[in-house]
């Protein structure tokens, strides 16, 4: 049994965090891709397909690794909301959530030499309703700018998600579950004091 490399294809602060929260020793390299939505690409669809070349573009370089990529975008009445351009951007995406319920898609895709596995998790999140002022003073923490839908839910923006229907960490933007999952399918475990191990 011993303990391959692991390589998180992202820049994610959260996703660093959850890999370290379950003992998955990691190293972070981004994968630099065009995340452009196709024309009538269905959001489960891009999601992954982004996972999916996240995982794969590091996989190329580093074949022997296991190299862990994901994607996470918020939809609501259809439109997917990515990360804000600005504060009128990020104002207007917390308009259109508050007081309302709308989807979070979360694909996790796991890679190793040439194979790989990947998987969606779809979430149903309620955001309380907001005042313009609330949404004013969550734009002035920062927090909204850097993630999709302009809110997260492990920070400040725990305070106006009302309810969570799923997988909370999928949210987060990497769902463990699926994580562990995948590896399996790859010939590989989760060990709970070594983290990522191969029987091999």
């Amino acid at each position: 049994m011993r303990q391959p490399q692991v390589i998180l294809a992202s820049a994610s602060p959260r996703r660093r965090d959850l890999l370290t929260l379950v003992g998955i020793a990691h190293e972070v390299r981004p994968a630099d891709l065009d995340e452009s939505r196709f024309a009538d690409e269905a959001p489960p669809v891009y999601a992954e397909r982004l996972a999916r070349a996240k995982a794969s573009a590091v996989a190329t370089v580093a074949p022997d690794a296991v190299v862990i990529g994901a994607d996470t975008i918020v939809v609501v009445d259809g439109a997917v909301l990515g990360k804000p351009t600005n504060e009128e951007d990020a104002a207007g995406m917390l308009r259109a959530l508050s007081g309302r319920v709308h989807s979070v898609f979360t694909a996790v895709a796991v890679a190793r030499g040439g194979a790989i596995a990947s998987e969606v998790e779809k979430v149903q999140v309620t955001i309380r309703r907001l005042s313009d002022d609330e949404i004013r003073a969550y734009i002035a923490t920062g927090e909204p700018m850097d993630k999709a839908g302009a809110y997260g839910i492990q920070g400040f923006g725990a305070t106006i998600v009302e309810r969570v229907e799923g997988d909370y960490f999928s949210v987060m933007g990497l769902g463990l579950r699926r994580v562990v999952a995948l590896l399996g399918q790859l010939g590989l475990q989760y060990d709970f004091r070594h983290g990522v191990v191969d029987p091999g």
